[in-house]
């Protein structure tokens, strides 16, 4: 009989180890600018707190519109860190789960939730690069 093959839902990543499409990355003590790499690099990324059943929700969204993002997992030791480092200009502080498109922050669940309902989501998606629909 064949043994099954543990699924791992974290992919522990370095400061030169990087997120894969629809892949999820750990922060294990990774520097702030390693996740502003990550959200440089691709049309969508998700960035929330490890465990967080809100990137889950937003992930399965962006799924079901033809999209694959990264998500990226932020220990809550690392999650002030990261926060002030992606958003430095803001006079609000970054909440999590925080979404990325074309390396802006585009908001958290709410802002996406808000946009897909009212249909202005795929759009933005598009220009943003992330659907060639």
């Amino acid at each position: 009989m064949h043994q099954a093959i543990p699924y791992r839902t974290c992919i522990s990543t370095g400061a030169r180890d990087r997120s894969h499409a629809g892949g999820t990355a750990e922060s294990n003590g990774a520097d702030p600018a390693t996740v502003a790499t990550v959200v440089s690099e691709n049309a969508v990324v998700i960035i929330g707190r490890r465990g967080c059943c809100m990137c889950h929700v937003v992930k399965r969204l962006l799924q079901g519109l033809g999209v694959n993002p990264p998500v990226y997992e932020v220990h809550e030791d690392h999650e002030a860190a990261v926060a002030r480092h992606l958003s430095p200009h803001t006079a609000e502080a970054l909440q999590f789960p925080a979404v990325f498109l074309a390396g802006k922050l585009f908001g958290g669940l709410e802002r996406v939730m808000a946009t897909h309902i009212s249909g202005e989501l795929v759009p933005i998606l598009k220009d943003a690069g992330a659907l060639w629909l």
